[in-house]
């Protein structure tokens, strides 16, 4: 039997924005927030939710969504602006049931975006779009793929946590100030260490330099904004934190083979 997805795709609010059912949900609900920030019914109670923050319901949990210009926990005054991006995914079926039932689930996970499992819920979402030409098959294969794969990205978190606490936090610190300028003595100041420990620590625990994922972060911004907005590329680039659009153009075709023009032709 295939797996029902009754909604699925990608949120970018500027605007205010608020849902709820506290009634509680009749599928499941997978969110992972990609920017910015939000707040959430989590545990019982409304949460800030940010960046790397994966947030997955079952049937008969309450939810409520609140994104607004200033997160509970913030001080009055603070920046006005609203920015919050997400991933989400709507679903129900037998098979969702047992993978679900396999392990005890927390409703809320920190987790590092992963390009192969992030382009599973990119073709989930081209999938849905087809409606008529909508392959039912190929999107359940795509949804239980989905699910295996933010299960090991859980996991991995769960394996690094334990590892280092500290290389997470630093990891988190990114997650959170991609679109702005930062340095690598800024990211060693917040974990208190020194810039040497901080980079060697870092690569140990990501396989990746902090100047690398950093990018990697800026690059999937920029990629949902191509997709998903009007903005041009110069603000694109501007808005994810490169530094001038000729860096970003650079970087942006090493990565991908292309140029950003290009790539938004497509």
């Amino acid at each position: 039997m295939y797996a029902e997805i009754m909604s699925c795709g990608y949120s970018y609010h500027t605007q205010p924005f608020q849902m709820t059912n506290p009634e509680g949900l009749r599928a499941y609900l997978f969110r992972l927030q990609t920017e910015g920030a939000c707040e959430a019914l989590v545990d019982g109670r409304m949460q800030r939710v940010e960046a790397g923050d994966l947030l997955m319901f079952k049937p008969g949990d309450s939810y409520s969504l609140n994104v607004s210009a200033q997160p509970e926990g913030e001080p009055a005054g603070a920046d006005a602006g609203i920015s919050s991006g997400d991933y989400f995914v709507i679903c129900q079926g037998e098979w969702l049931d047992q993978w679900w039932n396999r392990k005890e689930r927390r409703q809320r996970v920190k987790v590092v975006p992963d390009e192969r499992w992030l382009s599973l819920w990119q073709a989930l979402i081209l999938e849905k779009r087809r409606f008529e030409d909508e392959d039912p098959e190929l999107a359940d294969y795509l949804l239980r793929a989905l699910c295996l794969g933010l299960d090991r990205a859980a996991d991995t978190q769960s394996e690094l946590q334990g590892k280092s606490f500290i290389a997470t936090r630093m990891k988190n610190f990114i997650d959170e100030q991609a679109a702005l300028s930062f340095t690598v003595a800024d990211v060693a100041a917040h974990v208190g260490l020194s810039v040497s420990r901080t980079v060697h620590l870092f690569k140990e625990c990501f396989g990746l330099t902090i100047i690398q994922y950093t990018q990697n972060v800026r690059l999937s911004m920029a990629i949902e904004r191509i997709k998903y907005s009007s903005m041009t590329l110069e603000q694109v680039a501007e808005t994810c934190g490169f530094g001038s659009y000729s860096y970003f153009y650079r970087v942006f075709r090493q990565k991908y083979g292309v140029s950003p023009a290009a790539f938004r032709g497509r």
